[in-house]
């Protein structure tokens, strides 16, 4: 399982043991008084944010900027109270806003592209970076042994046409933001934008992590997470009951407020990696799954005989992916994948949705022929790879696929 992180969590309890460079901030309940000295203290103007378990808050207009105190009060308190894509923030905060000419993205994370962690770059940070093109951007693999060093990150920032003067300084800074990542047990961490102020300094003014509970090192930095307040779907309702009913095999969802891809997934951190692949190439998931533990068949059926039965006729496209299993079974789960589906059909109107499957493991030819099997019997439209194709790639390719349908649909809807 994972456990995530926001930006108020990075500048409280991380940015300053490892010499990150963060704007000031002030919390939610700060009194008139500490606002307009702030205020005066950052230039005059300050920028307002929940504390949400969710991206896109700037087009949600839970993001302001402010110049004055009293403005400062009211946003704090409306936004406070801000729910985004279903997720409901637990408090609001402001911080010093940057001015900046200059923007970059960084993030690590583990890609199975080169069997370990990665760093990716691009001068067009602040934008959504499945947005952003091949051109503008630069993922470079990391030795997990030897760590980032700064000629590396100096070396991708230069590819980029970073300005000279900067490539010293933000090369440091991500020599840095690695140290963080890799002591610290993260899956995956963010930082959208560094904006880099008139002087030169790099400031690392929006981040998002993803810790995984299993990795030892996230013991050692005695971090405290905040609850947030739960905002549980009748989906997830469902699937938490189910989850509960039996030890055999993992049935867990989280709802992410996507709408194109249903993700049947598998595999622990193999899963959030889908997850954050499909999500930055714009295949917006409608869920975060893991259905892995070697579930028997009818835990498996039941598992997906749920995901069938809240979202088929509204997605765009079905994915069933995960790593090279040693363990589960993948002709029992297929199969079981593969009749849930088939009994769907057969209940309820016909949906015309392509399927995306990526597995290897134990079983996975007969599972493989299973699903073949159901899925021609259907008339549905698929693609099948082995576990020699690395996950991420075929996430991409989902998620290519489901936009295109969702452009389709919408170039027809407006005809």
């Amino acid at each position: 399982m994972s456990t995530q992180i926001t930006e108020l969590t990075f500048l409280r309890q991380l940015a300053h043991r490892f010499d990150l460079p963060v704007p000031d901030f002030l919390e939610s309940g700060a009194s008139r008084a500490e606002l307009r000295e702030a205020l005066e203290s950052w230039g005059g103007k300050g920028i307002v944010k929940p504390d949400i378990m969710s991206g896109g808050r700037g087009h949600a207009g839970v993001v302001e900027i402010v110049d004055n105190a009293q403005d400062a009060l009211k946003h704090l308190k409306r936004i406070s109270a801000a729910e985004v894509r279903g997720m409901q923030a637990r408090t609001s905060y402001i911080s010093r806003f940057i001015e900046s000419n200059l923007q970059i993205y960084s993030a690590f994370t583990y890609d199975s592209r080169y069997l370990g962690p990665s760093l990716t770059l691009s001068l067009k940070g602040g934008e959504d970076i499945e947005e952003v093109g091949p051109e503008h951007k630069k993922t470079v693999p990391v030795d997990v042994f030897k760590g980032l060093d700064a000629y590396e990150a100096a070396n991708a920032l230069t590819s980029l046409d970073c300005p000279a003067d900067l490539i010293s300084i933000m090369s440091q800074k991500l020599v840095s933001l690695w140290d963080m990542f890799i002591s610290t047990g993260l899956r995956m961490c963010e930082v959208n934008p560094w904006r880099i102020d008139p002087s030169g300094k790099p400031f690392a003014c929006d981040f998002k992590g993803i810790f995984d509970e299993a990795n030892f090192k996230l013991k050692n930095p005695d971090l405290d997470f905040p609850e947030y307040p739960e905002n549980v779907t009748e989906f997830e309702e469902d699937m938490n009951e189910w989850s509960a009913s039996s030890h055999r095999g993992q049935a867990h969802v989280s709802d992410l407020g996507g709408n194109l891809i249903l993700p049947i997934l598998f595999g622990g951190g193999a899963s959030t990696i889908i997850a954050e692949t499909l999500d930055m190439a714009g295949g917006s998931p409608i869920f975060l799954s893991d259905f892995g533990g070697n579930p028997p068949y009818e835990r498996m059926y039941g598992t997906a005989e749920r995901c069938f039965k809240h979202y088929l006729a509204k997605a765009s496209l079905l994915l069933i992916l995960g790593g090279k299993a040693n363990n589960t079974a993948i002709d029992v789960t297929f199969r079981a994948i593969a009749d849930a589906l088939t009994a769907y059909f057969e209940h309820n109107d016909r949906v015309e949705i392509p399927v995306v499957i990526g597995r290897g493991g134990p079983g996975m030819v007969p599972g493989f022929i299973a699903m073949r099997e159901a899925l021609d019997s259907l008339r549905l439209p698929y693609v099948i790879f082995g576990h020699d194709t690395p996950i991420t790639l075929v996430a991409e390719y989902a998620a290519k696929i489901a936009a295109s349908l969702q452009g389709r649909t919408e170039v027809q809807d407006e005809g």
